[in-house]
């Protein structure tokens, strides 16, 4: 049972297009009068597909259609096109647009169209509505930086599949908890001093890979957690080694500590997080960052 949200600021047009689409079983639509009106509407009601003219009034169609493709991928949009808009319809369709219909064969296009657009999404609708289920995550990694990687791909995926950070914050949130694992691993569980890294970077690197292949190294575990909040996301990085003061740490903004090849770490999940909060012992990190809250303004 779709909801189809269908946007024109004629309307005669606007009632045309909404009428075909309640013929169908199970559809169910509502209005807007411009592309402003339909982004207010969107996180209420949530449309699987909208159609929209591209002429109006305050934000046209190719302007909502590149609000859509940025704030809410996954909603299909199909154009309705009227002459004198076909450079705008072209431009909304390299935006993103899924699909067109002329105005003046709506009658005879509009409902095959949404139709065959919505059967192409179904999947991904069911995708969507698992991944909003999701409330956390869980990994328990050896000590392998190819896990690591791998896992900062696999949240940072995630982030972006459930629209939690805005675009410009993806790579920042990725690159923080990149660093809390590294940390985990080098620092953590393999104890490595990093002022080894200052004095002689290549022996830093190569003992590293010596000892998480050797007891007791090889049998520890970074614990990695990721729980999602209607408000926050929060990444939880423990390692099973002996941990630290972090009282100790150093101010990682005083003069002169950018250029060190160690601290980076602390430096970046402060920058790039809301809240970096370490426990007593050392041997776990907390990253706070808040959801991003799409507006009305956001084009």
């Amino acid at each position: 049972m779709p909801n189809i949200l269908v946007v024109d600021d004629s309307l005669v047009d606007l009632r045309v297009a909404g009428r075909l689409l309640e013929r169908q079983a199970g559809w169910t639509v509502r209005y807007a009068r411009n592309g402003r009106e339909a982004v207010e509407l969107c996180d209420d009601y949530l449309p699987e597909l909208i159609v929209t003219d591209l002429q109006m009034p305050e934000m046209d169609g190719l302007e909502l259609v590149k609000w859509v493709r940025s704030e809410m991928p996954l909603i299909p949009v199909i154009l309705m096109t009227a002459a004198g808009s076909e450079q705008i319809a072209v431009a909304a369709i390299q935006a993103g647009a899924s699909s067109y219909v002329p105005k003046r064969i709506l009658a005879d296009e509009l409902t095959i169209t949404a139709a065959r657009v919505l059967a192409a999404t179904q999947i991904q609708r069911g995708q969507r509505r698992l991944l909003n289920s999701l409330t956390e995550v869980r990994y328990s990694l050896e000590n392998d930086l190819e896990l690591i990687s791998a896992a900062v791909s696999e949240l940072r995926q995630l982030a972006a599949d459930r629209w939690l950070f805005h675009e410009r914050d993806m790579l920042r949130f990725a690159t923080a908890v990149d660093e809390a694992l590294l940390n985990a691993y080098y620092h953590g569980n393999l104890a490595i001093d990093s002022e080894l890294r200052i004095q002689d970077s290549v022996r830093y690197y190569a003992l590293a890979e010596q000892r998480r292949l050797l007891d007791p190294h090889v049998q520890q575990r970074i614990k990695l957690e990721m729980e999602i909040t209607p408000d926050q996301v929060f990444i939880r990085v423990a390692d099973e080694g002996a941990g630290f003061d972090p009282r100790a740490l150093p101010d990682p903004t005083s003069p002169g500590y950018l250029e060190r090849p160690c601290g980076r770490g602390v430096l970046l999940m402060k920058s790039f997080m809301d809240d970096v909060i370490f426990n007593a012992s050392g041997n776990q990190v907390t990253l706070v960052k808040r959801r991003y809250v799409r507006t009305a303004d956001a084009t």
